[in-house]
């Protein structure tokens, strides 16, 4: 049962709704932070264009679906540029006769693309008036569009951002003469990342209203990160998980949400890495298994795949 003394000590310390609204953040039904840091949040009313710009939009897009959308906006460009071709007289376009393609629309296509990428085999050229404008335009919009294509890929590949593993669970279980909630974090890149801080805040809905605390741990930042850093939240006396039980948890819809924030030395700047827990990925009365060991050389070595592993220990939970 909860400690409802305990509870109103706590409410002390509460945090207001850290942007997510209180009232409203109690009635969605799904969590507030996803485990890849996303947030559950929709925005209704404002079209496509108006609630992201493309720049935005092609930074962020997955890799796959960058080099899709690059395709085939190459593609469809050049498709209408050689229907453009087409609307000429026959004779718009020299020498389709040595090309070997029978088809007007391919050769109006191929062409197209050399004009596109300014490579200009000689073989086809435009006769007249307008498939020379037509030509003179399609080359200022390649140069356009090759020049976007490329700040687009520099600024995906020099936007810096944090890539952590997180254990799979957190878990709550023995700790020192008591107990903690813990999980554990680690580089998933080669890159080194310095001054590393958490903050790690717990949520649940009690008296239909969602609250917020934050977790004070047993470190809350490392100057170097090189291994792996399980944060560790002691359950004490004080702490907004005392007196919880995993049915408490389930029934207010409890969600432990993580922020961490580093300094990445490739970068030469600041990083973010967010993830949450909900109450069903919470193991208890358990212990993180020892991912570390020493290779032929003598390095510490650490086995990310163990990153999850947890043994049951038994607890008076």
């Amino acid at each position: 049962m909860l400690d409802w003394k305990q509870y109103g000590r706590n409410l002390k310390n509460e945090f207001k709704d850290l942007g997510f609204g209180s009232k409203v953040s109690s009635e969605s039904k799904y969590r507030l932070l996803n485990r890849d840091g996303s947030f559950n949040v929709e925005r209704d009313g404002l079209s496509f264009f108006k609630s992201m710009t493309l720049y935005h939009f092609m930074i962020r897009v997955s890799w796959p679906k960058f080099y899709l959308i690059a395709l085939g906006s190459y593609l469809l460009l050049n498709a209408l540029f050689a229907v453009g071709y087409l609307m000429f007289p026959s004779d718009a376009l020299a020498g389709t006769g040595s090309t070997g393609i029978d088809s007007p629309f391919l050769n109006a296509f191929f062409f197209s693309i050399q004009a596109f990428t300014t490579v200009g085999f000689g073989q086809l050229t435009p006769v007249g008036l307008g498939a020379n404008l037509l030509f003179a335009i399609e080359s200022f919009v390649g140069l356009l569009g090759f020049a976007m294509a490329t700040g687009f890929m520099f600024a995906r590949f020099s936007r810096p951002h944090a890539k952590i593993a997180f254990s799979e669970e957190a878990i709550i279980g023995p700790y020192n003469d008591g107990k903690a909630l813990m999980f554990r974090i680690a580089n998933a890149r080669s890159s080194q990342l310095m001054e590393l801080s958490a903050k790690v805040i717990f949520t649940c809905i009690e008296d239909g209203k969602r609250h917020f605390f934050e977790l004070s741990l047993e470190r809350s930042s490392v100057t170097f990160f090189p291994l792996n850093w399980t944060i560790v939240h002691p359950i004490t006396d004080n702490s907004p998980l005392a007196g919880r039980t995993k049915e408490n948890l389930k029934e207010s819809d409890a969600e432990i949400l993580i922020l961490l924030t580093g300094f990445d030395e490739t970068f030469s700047q600041t990083v973010h890495a967010r993830s949450s827990y909900k109450y069903n990925e919470i193991a208890w009365g358990a212990k993180f298994s020892n991912i570390f060991g020493i290779n032929d050389q003598g390095k510490i070595t650490i086995d990310m795949h163990g990153l999850s592993d947890y043994e049951d220990k038994e607890i008076d939970m």
